[in-house]
């Protein structure tokens, strides 16, 4: 079984804080391959701001570049949206059973897993690699306790990287360059396409 790490998330952009996380914990865990799996829309989240789907999924193959520990996962944009995590893994579990799948996600995501669909079952089914975050928000929920309790959580001291797409794209709208923060082939296609002007 290969031990595969999938990291959700909008990308928009891809940043060289997910670049950095992915790194981090292909090297400090024991997970061997991380897929960056690009999401058409968190349901927690607003729509505005998103990018088309193949440029987030193209951006992001631009930033793994040759790296053979990681690659994109455009799965799901084409399965039902909203797209919910309990689904999504259970269809990668059943296409490709040679891979055991880790869920990776931010301490701040930790945090409001109970409002996620079924997430007793995803937190049975699946172990969790948390990575630190600022300000990660409270664990304040009864059932959100009673979920953590059932969980197989790993938590790696990944260097905390407070870059955000929101911080980015709002710098690009306001003419900042921010070229260091996005992979150089990145920055360089969000310029050409003039994304987030």
């Amino acid at each position: 079984m290969t031990e595969t790490g999938l990291f959700f998330g909008s990308f928009n952009p891809v940043h060289i804080g997910h670049m950095a996380i992915a790194n981090y914990i292909a090297e400090y865990s024991s997970l061997k391959e991380i897929w960056f799996v690009v999401s058409p829309h968190n349901p927690l989240k607003s729509k505005e701001t998103l990018l088309g789907d193949r440029d987030r999924v193209y951006m992001t193959e631009l930033a793994i570049g040759d790296d053979k520990r990681f690659r994109v996962c455009d799965v799901e944009l084409s399965l039902p949206q909203p797209s919910y995590t309990i689904d999504t893994l259970t269809y990668l579990t059943e296409k490709y059973p040679s891979h055991r799948f880790t869920l990776i996600m931010g301490e701040d995501n930790l945090t409001t897993l109970h409002k996620w669909k079924n997430p007793e079952e995803l937190v049975k089914r699946y172990p969790i690699v948390v990575y630190p975050r600022l300000n990660p928000g409270r664990k304040s929920s009864k059932r959100l306790s009673e979920i953590l309790t059932m969980a197989s959580l790993r938590e790696v001291s990944a260097p905390m990287m407070e870059i955000s797409g929101t911080f980015i794209r709002n710098a690009i709208r306001e003419g900042k360059d921010v070229s260091w923060f996005v992979p150089a082939p990145v920055w360089k296609y969000i310029r050409e396409m003039h994304f987030y002007e």
